[in-house]
């Protein structure tokens, strides 16, 4: 049963990384707040929102968003207040422009790429090999092999 128990408590407690003194009076900032912290990355933790996470920075800046929302910032001055705190990285989902449009670009291209030279290397080799030997080089094969 206790471990049971235990099991429970271990997947349960990301869950549970807002704390009771986090939470905002106002239903509306604090449903803002969660929207907000969905779509941030704790820098400590890899993949993870902010919400999820019970890492220091975290509460830092679950608590940074709320002072924000507090302070009246809207939603995309929230979310840029944090980026230009800790950079881009901590947007879980950033934005396809600018260095990161080449980062988005990347991995198709050369898939692409990689297909390509994967079809004309095939096509090559089906064809056989394209240099054939004259008569001359051939006799002189012979030769050589009779020898």
């Amino acid at each position: 049963m206790r471990r049971l128990a235990l099991a429970l408590a271990l997947v349960a407690a990301p869950a549970f990384a807002v704390e009771p003194d986090e939470i905002l009076d106002d239903p509306a900032l604090e449903t803002r707040a969660r929207d907000i912290s969905a779509g941030l990355r704790c820098p400590v933790c890899r993949n993870e929102n902010i919400d999820d996470s019970n890492a220091g920075v975290a509460r830092d800046l679950r608590l940074y968003v709320r002072e924000r929302l507090v302070a009246g910032d809207s939603d995309a001055e929230v979310v840029q207040a944090v980026v230009d705190r800790y950079g881009e990285y901590v947007l879980l989902s950033p934005d396809a422009s600018g260095a990161n449009l080449v980062l988005w670009l990347a991995a198709p291209v050369l898939l692409l790429v990689a297909g390509g030279v994967a079809v004309v290397s095939i096509r090559r080799r089906a064809k056989g090999p394209e240099d054939r030997l004259s008569e001359e080089e051939e006799a002189r094969l012979r030769d050589i092999l009779d020898r």
